[in-house]
């Protein structure tokens, strides 16, 4: 499991994966997301920019990151 410290309020979804190395881009990051393969708290979410706060578990390809 990564944790991934929040520096803001929140962090848009798209914008995470990439920073965490999951997605090579931003807009790779948006494409995992339409395809239906990014869950935050174990529910799909399709939302791109989906604002991702504190105390959430968002999972992609096998990867887990808890945003603290």
């Amino acid at each position: 499991m990564i944790e991934f410290k929040l520096k803001g309020e929140y962090i848009a979804l798209c914008d995470l994966l990439k920073t965490e190395g999951i997605a090579e881009s931003g807009g790779q990051g948006k494409a995992m997301v339409a395809e239906g393969i990014v869950t935050v708290d174990g529910e799909i979410e399709l939302r791109k920019t989906a604002k991702i706060r504190s105390g959430q578990i968002v999972e992609c390809l096998g990867h887990t990151i808890k945003v603290c």
